[in-house]
C-alpha cells in the first residue's frame, strides 16, 4: 500500500462506529461535563426561588352587539374571535384595573384558550400561593369588567346615534304633515308631500324598532366558571426540567469538547490509532516476508509517543524517494525490534536493531523506523 505525497492526516467521522470509538477514547471528558451539567442543574434548582401559579377559567359570552367573528374550524368551533379576547385580557387596560384591585404592580399572566371552547384560562404566577390566587381572580374580574364597560360604551354610542337620527326624521315628518293642509288636492305638490310622508313614516318606524331592540339588550360579557385554587406546590423551578436541561447541556458540551480534543490530538497510543489517524494498515512479519524484493517499506511506530503528523511526514519523504509504504508495525517504546532484510544474509537472516541505530540522516522522526522489504 502506498500513499500520495500530500495525504492529509485521516480523521474519524461519518460512520457510527467512529463516534462510538471517539466516546470510548474520550469518556473521561464526557463524564466530567455530564457531572458538571447535572451539578449546574441541581444548583440552579436550589438557587431559583419558588413560584406558584393559579388559574381561573372565564366563559366568554356573546354580548348581543355586533363583534369580531371568527371562522368556525375544527380547532375553534365558536363564532367569537377568542384570539382577540386573549390579547384584550393581557392588555395594559386590564392590567391597570388589576393594579387597582391588588394595590400593587401585577406579575406575569398567561391567557390560553382550550381547543373547541369559548373559555379563557387565565394563569397568574406569584411568589406565594395566596397572591397567585388573588392575581388570577383579579385578572378574571378585570377582564369581565373591561368587556362589560366597552360593550356598554358601544351600546350607548349606538343608542345615541339612533336617537339623534330618529329626532331628525321625526322633525322632518312633522314639517311635511303640517304642510299638507295648505296643498290643494290633486296637485303635484300634494302628491309629492304624501310620498315623502310615507317614506319618513317608514324611517321613523324602522329607527324606533332598532332603538327599542338596543334598549332591551342585556350586556353579558361572560362569567367565571372556575375560581382559582390555592396551588399545593410551586410551578417552578422544576427538578426534572432543570436536571434534564443540565444533563443535555453537559452531554452536548462534553461531546463537543471530546470531538475537538480528538481532532487536535495526533498522538498514537495503540495500534488501532495508526489506521484511524494515518490510514496505514498494521502488517505482520509474514506479510513483510511475502513482499520481499518489491522495494517497499514498512514503518515501525513506537507507541505511545509517536504522532500521526510524524508518521505522515515519514510516508511523504519515502514517497518522494520513490519508496512505497505498505504498512506499519507497532511496538512499545524502547523495545528492540527484528529487522528483516533479504539482502543481508538470505531469506531467514535477521538483524536486531534499536530505534536510534537505524535512524538515517534527514528521514523519519526518532520514534519511527523504516524497514526495507
Amino acid at each position: 500500500m502506498s500513499l500520495p505525497p500530500d495525504v492529509p492526516v485521516r480523521r474519524s467521522g461519518g460512520e457510527p462506529a467512529d463516534y462510538t470509538s471517539l466516546l470510548r477514547r474520550r469518556w473521561p471528558t464526557l463524564l466530567i461535563f455530564l457531572a458538571a451539567g447535572l451539578g449546574g442543574g441541581a444548583a440552579l434548582f436550589q438557587l431559583t426561588p419558588p413560584a406558584y401559579t393559579a388559574s381561573t377559567q372565564v366563559l366568554v359570552a356573546a354580548t348581543g352587539l355586533p363583534e369580531q367573528t371568527n371562522q368556525v374550524t375544527n380547532r375553534q368551533r365558536e363564532p367569537l374571535n377568542l384570539d382577540t379576547e386573549v390579547q384584550i385580557a393581557q392588555s395594559a387596560t386590564v392590567a391597570k384595573k388589576v393594579k387597582t384591585a391588588l394595590k400593587s404592580t401585577p406579575g406575569p399572566v398567561e391567557v390560553s384558550v382550550p381547543p373547541n371552547t369559548s373559555v379563557l384560562q387565565i394563569s397568574y404566577t406569584a411568589a406565594d400561593p395566596r397572591t397567585a390566587v388573588a392575581g388570577a381572580d383579579a385578572y378574571a374580574q378585570a377582564y369581565l369588567a373591561n368587556r362589560r364597560e366597552s360593550t356598554t360604551q358601544a351600546l350607548d354610542a349606538q343608542l345615541k346615534a339612533l336617537l339623534a337620527k330618529l329626532k331628525q326624521v321625526s322633525a322632518s315628518l312633522v314639517t311635511v304633515v303640517d304642510s299638507l293642509p295648505a296643498l290643494a288636492r290633486g296637485t303635484a305638490e300634494r302628491t309629492i308631500a304624501l310620498q315623502r310622508q310615507n317614506v319618513l313614516s317608514r324611517q321613523v318606524y324602522n329607527l324606533t324598532v332598532k332603538y327599542d331592540a338596543l334598549k332591551t339588550i342585556a350586556v353579558t360579557p361572560g362569567s367565571v366558571i372556575s375560581d382559582a385554587v390555592t396551588p399545593a406546590r410551586p410551578s417552578s423551578p422544576s427538578a426534572p426540567l432543570n436536571l434534564g436541561s443540565g444533563l443535555m447541556l453537559g452531554l452536548l458540551a462534553g461531546a463537543g469538547v471530546a470531538w475537538g480534543r480528538d481532532r487536535l490530538d495526533t498522538r498514537i497510543r495503540q495500534g488501532s490509532d495508526v489506521k484511524r489517524l494515518t490510514g496505514l494498515d498494521i502488517v505482520s512479519a509474514r506479510e513483510i516476508k511475502e513482499l520481499t524484493g518489491t522495494g517497499s517499506a514498512v514503518l515501525l511506530v513506537s507507541v505511545p509517543g509517536t504522532t500521526s503528523r510524524e508518521v505522515t511526514q515519514a510516508v511523504r519523504q519515502l514517497n518522494e524517494r520513490g519508496i512505497p509504504v505498505i504498512g506499519a508495525i507497532v511496538t512499545p517504546p524502547g523495545e528492540p525490534s527484528d529487522t528483516y532484510n533479504p539482502r543481508d544474509s538470505g531469506p531467514s537472516s535477521t538483524r536486531r536493531t534499536s530505534t536510534r541505530s537505524r535512524r538515517a540522516p534527514g528521514p523519519p522522526p526518532s520514534d519511527t523506523l523504516v524497514f526495507p522489504a
